[in-house]
Formats: structure tokens, sequence, C-alpha cells
């Protein structure tokens, strides 16, 4: 009896760190996300105060875009040199003096400058929470992990736009930026006190150019990888021009207030919550493969009614909500079983790999938010019609890669 009651108790330590690890792994990938949706209902105020319109403003998520895309490449190779810890706190302690340095810029184009810099930082973040998922998880259990770090950061839409324009209308645009600095100094310390290390440093990598360039391309002219990364990253990338478009469609279009604005991006955002457990459900009975293939088809789905119901001028606010609740559910399913699917063969080069995965979606994205802004008009056609676009390159994609993982 008491063998078994030490047990027992044995297991329950051991869920308990589990699920700490998990927390804390969806917290450093939630910087990320929060980074993006939290400031997005104060764009207006911030046009005002520097001067400038929404579209400018909104170069500087693109920006940011850019800056996580080549950080991640910057971080790889660094984090299976050095082991996951030095590179990530050198990568939170930039993102945090890159926040508070935001409170003191005076133009537009000093946002869209530091938002860069504070990329570079805070995708140190990303890129070790899935390398560190590689680590520490079982490959058969990597699918179901990334589902449950997908809840915690599908909370960040809900949670980050309210919180926004709460803090927006109260205090000022420049309060969003200390919030930012804030959950980087908690993540720091969660990462130097309760974070496990990972995989040990490997001292033979070389970090010339040349070796890292040669170690990105094996990794990427991997069928599975490049099929599965390039079909998230076009599915990911219709959730960015709708964080792109939506500022302007729903508070400059449709007309709502600053928190109205974080209410809807929020119970939109709810939808990423509810597929992304609905998936850890599936994956006892279907396998990634068939979940995302199935995820692709309504996604296209999705994005047809929103395309051409916006060309019709069918749509008005409500249906607005419901479509793009229905077509951002179907990145709950995408994600973490694409990501799962591309980094499945690798072990040795987790950090590489996760990296380049990493900066190919960032990299699609930048590209996706910077051409919304720059087709912006007084129409919803550039979000939905891209979204559209993105849905239908996403299963394109995956229907051509699939043939040749088989082979």
């Amino acid at each position: 009896m008491a063998f078994v009651g030490l047990q027992t108790f044995k297991n329950a330590m051991q869920n308990n760190k589990r699920t700490l690890v998990i927390l804390i792994l969806g917290l450093l990938s939630a910087l990320g996300p929060f980074s993006i949706d939290l400031y997005l209902p104060g764009f207006p105020e911030i046009a005002r105060d520097l001067n400038s319109t929404t579209g400018r403003v909104a170069l500087s998520l693109s920006s940011y875009f850019i800056g996580v895309s080549i950080g991640q490449m910057i971080y790889g190779p660094l984090l299976d040199r050095f082991g996951r810890r030095i590179p990530l706190l050198i990568g939170l302690f930039i993102y945090l003096f890159a926040s508070v340095y935001i409170v003191y810029v005076t133009s537009v184009d000093s946002l869209i400058l530091v938002r860069f810099v504070q990329a570079l930082g805070g995708c140190a973040g990303m890129v070790a929470a899935r390398a560190l998922v590689r680590d520490l998880f079982p490959v058969t259990e990597t699918a179901k992990v990334f589902s449950l770090l997908m809840l915690v950061i599908a909370v960040s839409p809900i949670v980050a736009p309210t919180l926004g324009g709460f803090a927006t209308a109260h205090w000022g645009w420049h309060s969003i930026f200390i919030i930012l600095a804030v959950l980087a100094a908690i993540n720091i310390l969660l990462v130097y006190f309760w974070l496990p290390l990972g995989a040990q440093p490997d001292t033979t990598m070389s970090l010339k150019p040349r070796p890292i360039i040669t170690k990105f391309w094996t990794v990427f002219k991997t069928p599975q990888f490049y099929t599965y990364t390039l079909t998230g990253s076009f599915a990911a990338s219709g959730l960015y021009a709708y964080i792109a478009g939506s500022p302007h469609v729903f508070m400059e279009l449709y007309g709502v207030s600053e928190k109205q604005y974080g209410w809807i991006f929020g119970i939109i955002a709810l939808g990423l919550v509810i597929a992304s457990q609905v998936n850890t459900v599936l994956l006892k009975k279907y396998t990634s493969q068939k979940i995302v293939k199935t995820t692709l088809i309504c996604q296209v789905f999705a994005g047809a009614l929103l395309f051409f119901g916006t060309i019709l001028n069918l749509i008005e606010m409500y249906s607005m909500i419901v479509l793009v609740f229905l077509f951002l559910s179907t990145q709950g399913f995408a994600f973490p079983n694409t990501s799962a699917l591309s980094l499945a063969p690798f072990e040795k080069n987790a950090g590489t790999a996760s990296a380049l995965m990493g900066a190919l979606q960032l990299g699609i994205g930048a590209m996706i938010t910077a051409l919304v802004s720059m087709l912006s008009n007084e129409t919803a056609l550039p979000m939905t019609g891209i979204m559209f676009l993105c849905a239908l390159a996403a299963f394109g994609m995956l229907y051509w890669g699939q043939r040749r993982v088989k082979e």
C-alpha cells in the first residue's frame, strides 16, 4: 500500500512538472502573438499621435514579421550550438529593452524600426519552444503537446486585444509596450528558474555561414518538411491577412470602438481555442495527415464565402464575424498537426528545423500583411480576398507535396 501511495505521488509530481513545462513553453510561444494582438486596437491612436495613417502604422506589423523571420534563422543554429537556455535568455532581454524603447518613439518610422528589433529578440522564444517540444517529448506525443501549446497561444488573441483596447482607452497606446516589457521579464524568470535545459549543446556544430546554409538546405529539401511547413505557412498567412486588415475593417468600415474591436477579436479567436482542444480528441482516432487535409478543405470553403460575399456586397458586420470565426478555427487544427509533421524527421537538428519552419511561416506572413496594407481601400476585399488565396495556396501545396512524401 505504501509503495502504491508513493508511486501515485511520484506520478502526480511528474504530471505537475509536465504541465509546468508546457505552460512555460506556451508562454514563450505566446509572446509573439501577444506582441501582435495587444497593440491592434491602438492603431488609430498611434496613427494620430505620430501624425500618420493606420495603413502606415500597419507596416510596423510587417516589420515585426520580417524581424521574426530573420531572427529565427539566426537563433536556430545558436540553439543547437550553445543549447537552448543562453540564446533564449539573450533574445528575451533584447525584446525587453526594445519594448521599453518603443514607449519613447516620436515617429512612425522609428516605430517600424524598433518593432523590427523587438521581433529579433522575441522570436527566440518561439524557436526554442518548438525545439524543446521535440527535445522533451516523444515524437508520438508532439502533436498533442503542440495542441496544448495552441491552447495557451490562442488565449492571447482573446485576452490581448481586449486588454489592449482597455489600456489604450485608459492610459494611451504607450502602456501597451510597458505591458509587453513586463511579460518579457516574467518569461525571463520562468526560463531561468524552471525550464529544463533540453538538448545538450552540439560543440561540433560550425557557425560559419556555409555549413549553416548547408544544414538549412538539408532540412528544407526533406519532402515531409517542405510539404507540411509550406502548407502550414500558407494556412497561417490567412490569419495574418486578417490581423493586418481587421483594424481597418471593423474600426473604420464598421465603426466599432477600440474596446468593441477587442471583444470582437477575442470572440473570433475563441474558435482557435476550441479547435485546438478538439484536435487532441481527434488525434486519438485520426492521423495528423487526415486532419490537415480535411481542415484545409473547410478553410477553402470558408474563404470562398468571405471573398465572394464581399464582392457581391452580401456581408455585414455580424456575418463577417461568423465567417472569419469559421475560417480561423481551422488554424487550431492546422498549426499543431503541420508543426508536428514538419519536425518529426529531425531529432539532432530540431533547433535548425524549428527556426526554418518559423522563418518560412513568418516570412510569408510578412509579405501577406504588407500586401494587405498596400491594397488597403474603403472595402474589406483586400483582407477577405487574400485570406481566400492563402487557403487555396495551402490546399494546393498539400495536394502537390503529399505525393512526394509518399515517394
